[in-house]
């Protein structure tokens, strides 16, 4: 691929008038546009590859995006048309990246090169926000322009890029370096090297470009063990559905391509038809394409030759309701008088007093009719606060840090316009968290070794490892 193929490409489709043929359904799809917008709306990067969509479809885009009034109201769906236009995005890190096409694509195509791009800027910039963004635009737009030539997908892969990309990065610091306390986003707290005993590392070491070259490699590696839970609690606090969505995320900063053997529990059971009691139980896994995974079976072993950036060595999901969740949220209502209602909340954190849940909040919804909303924290609570949103009709709950084996109670004290009913009581609710927990897997799945193989014993990499546990969907119905 040259790049007078792609002028050639467009001197074809501009300047000549060949004959039009029916597109055929094995043919690519073009995209017309890639545009990222800060969560103001702001454009911080625009790229129109093909010139056949008018403009201002940025702004088309927001406005949609923050007032939706299509079919079925509530909030804006990642796909959608306006004026014969497909818009698709995702959010990412409070950036909204999002490509629109003339042509009828595939929305997981869509959903998944975005995906993709975000790997890639990730990749080279170290960090996506919105400063390096800004500060990297013109590394931006050369990425952009390697990856997609003429609205026509060419390579995601890191590793093929790194020829064809010649500007330096700027660095930009990370959040979890700056100081002062962490706002908005949720940050990992710690990388613990259970491999090689060399202690902790910040999480935002891994957070660096991998430009530089091998001679300025730190020739370390990073791996996560990532667990996002999707639970649905009653009003008694017992579950009622639970599915945890794992993946094992590596970042190589590798001298060289060394081959990687990566081992997992000897108990590990794949698959519904057998269960392993008191081992780990995983209902389906799938792998990065580098993997060989031939000694999976036997021995739980993976080999591979991690590429260039970050990438998933192994996706996994499990259904079971046999795992103990982190967090046990239990409701009870009163009505000590017609015109007010009180809602006591204990939240039970049900993992090992040695590790703690960071910046957890518990959100409910109250009545439309609501006039005012007084929470009290239990005696003795430290580092907790509350928000009442009165345009959102929503109660938020702050619990900065949630040390395990103990449980927090707060008591809402919720006052109406008009006398309670049935009606209104079952407007409060349902109960929702969010939280992120270090140093804890609820599957219990865990990295036994990573070995570098047929390398000298000089050739040591540091290896470091984090376990992480997430909130995806956890909530607890009222009625």
């Amino acid at each position: 691929r040259t790049k007078g193929d792609a002028f050639s490409r467009v001197a074809e489709h501009t300047f000549f008038s060949y004959p039009k043929r029916k597109l055929d359904k094995r043919d690519p799809m073009p995209i017309s546009q890639l545009f990222i917008l800060s969560p103001r709306g702001d454009k911080i990067i625009a790229k129109d590859y093909r010139a056949d969509i008018v403009r201002g479809t940025d702004e088309i885009f927001f406005r949609k995006y923050k007032f939706w009034d299509g079919p079925g109201g509530g909030d804006t769906p990642p796909f959608f048309t306006v004026d014969g236009i497909n818009y698709a995005f995702v959010k990412k890190n409070n950036l909204l990246l999002v490509v629109t096409t003339r042509t009828n694509m595939s929305p997981s195509l869509l959903s998944e090169l975005l995906i993709r791009i975000t790997k890639l800027l990730k990749d080279f910039l170290g960090v996506m926000n919105e400063e390096s963004l800004r500060k990297n635009f013109v590394l931006v737009y050369e990425i952009l322009d390697e990856a997609i030539d003429f609205g026509f997908l060419q390579t995601t892969s890191t590793e093929k890029l790194i020829p064809y990309i010649f500007n330096e990065p700027v660095m930009i610091e990370s959040e979890d370096k700056k100081p002062g306390p962490s706002v908005g986003i949720i940050k990992p707290t710690g990388l613990v090297n259970k491999l090689t005993g060399k202690g902790t590392k910040k999480a935002a070491d891994a957070q660096k470009t991998i430009l530089g070259g091998e001679g300025n490699r730190k020739n370390e590696i990073y791996v996560d063990v990532l667990e996002r839970l999707n639970v649905v609690f009653n009003s008694n606090g017992q579950v009622v559905a639970a599915e945890i969505d794992g993946a094992i995320i590596m970042k190589s900063f590798l001298a060289g391509t060394p081959e990687l053997r990566l081992g997992l529990n000897d108990d590990l059971q794949v698959g519904r038809s057998e269960r392993n009691y008191g081992g780990v139980n995983l209902d389906s896994v799938n792998f990065h394409e580098c993997v060989n995974y031939t000694d999976f079976e036997s021995d739980r072993t993976l080999f591979f030759r991690p590429p260039d950036g970050e990438f998933v060595v192994m996706n996994y999901r499990v259904t079971s309701m046999d795992y103990s969740m982190p967090f046990r949220i239990l409701p009870v209502v009163d009505s000590p008088s017609p015109y007010k209602v009180e809602l006591t909340l204990k939240v039970r954190a049900d993992f090992p007093a040695s590790i703690h849940g960071s910046t957890v909040l518990v959100k409910f919804a109250v009545p439309k009719s609501t006039t005012s909303v007084n929470v009290e924290f239990r005696g003795g609570a430290q580092n907790q606060s509350y928000e009442y949103k009165q345009s959102e009709k929503m109660v938020v709950w702050l619990i900065k840090k949630f040390n395990g084996s103990t449980e927090q109670v707060c008591k809402a004290r919720i006052s109406f316009s008009q006398a309670t009913t049935a009606n209104i009581r079952k407007e409060i609710g349902p109960i929702s968290m969010s939280f992120e927990i270090p140093m804890y897997i609820v599957s219990g799945l865990n990295i036994r070794f990573l070995r570098i193989e047929e390398r000298s014993k000089s050739y040591n990499p540091s290896r470091w490892v984090r376990n992480i546990t997430q909130a995806n969907s956890y909530i607890c119905r009222m009625n």
